[in-house]
């Protein structure tokens, strides 16, 4: 066959215009595409970086406004307590005065009432010995029909009291 026959002729030059037409396309690439290429590259790289700075920068805002609101939170919260402490301290001089003044007023009225009991015991007490007297005057004289003097039935009175 004479096409392989002639391969071997052909094959040289076939190959040596294989490597000037490679040669050819890797030089355009290298002085065209390349270029375009490691701008495209350097671009990308350039805005991952500027995203992860500006993504870097609002996480350090919201971790100083999250610090803040935790601040505020805490300082309303011991505010709070304060008052809530300071509430219950004044209710309880409050109640405190109250009981002062509810006990000083219960024991002037338990005073007034042991007077009164005091008052009412010693007129009873003379009521019921002036009553005896009388009682023990009438029973001598209708027992035995002697007559007994008010004062000695009343002294006779006071000496079984």
């Amino acid at each position: 066959m004479p096409q392989i026959a002639q391969l071997m002729e052909v094959y040289g030059s076939q190959f040596f215009w294989l490597l000037i037409v490679i040669g050819i396309i890797y030089f355009f690439i290298a002085k065209n595409m390349v270029p375009k290429i490691s701008k495209t590259v350097d671009d990308r790289q350039k805005r991952i970086t500027d995203d992860l700075a500006a993504a870097q920068s609002a996480q350090d805002r919201a971790e100083q406004i999250e610090e803040d609101y935790r601040t505020s939170i805490n300082n309303a919260k011991s505010d709070a307590v304060s008052k809530v402490n300071e509430a219950k301290a004044g209710a309880a001089k409050k109640n405190e005065a109250a009981v002062k003044r509810a006990d000083t007023s219960i024991a002037k009225k338990a005073e007034e009432a042991d007077a009164a009991l005091k008052a009412a015991t010693a007129t009873a007490l003379t009521e019921i010995e002036s009553v005896a007297a009388e009682a023990a005057k009438d029973i001598v004289a209708t027992v035995s029909g002697t007559k007994v003097t008010a004062a000695q039935a009343k002294k006779a009175v006071k000496a079984a009291f």
